[in-house]
């Protein structure tokens, strides 16, 4: 399964978004049931970024979303949105 973010960023706080979510990458990719993550930017609109996950099952994102880490990162930067996130989960049909 993967989990697409759509993420916009007040334009003072996207850098401080990108070195805060650098500490925590490694972390993220440890979560039981997570393949990888990627941090993409919009090439149009640089305030918007996505996060772009690989999970082995809606299970095991929902266990990262309800975990201690999840729980540390998510306050923490929600605060520098400039607009309501959109998440897509989905299925690669072809590879």
């Amino acid at each position: 399964m993967i989990r697409i973010v759509k993420l916009t960023f007040k334009e003072e706080h996207r850098q401080e978004f990108i070195d805060f979510v650098s500490e925590y990458k490694t972390h993220i990719e440890s979560s039981r049931g997570c393949e990888k993550v990627d941090f993409l930017n919009d090439i149009a609109n640089p305030n918007i970024l996505f996060t772009y996950s690989h999970w082995e099952s809606e299970n095991h994102l929902n266990e990262y979303r309800n975990s201690d880490l999840f729980a540390k990162i998510w306050p923490h930067v929600k605060q520098w949105f400039d607009a309501k996130p959109e998440a897509w989960s989905v299925d690669r049909i072809l590879h």
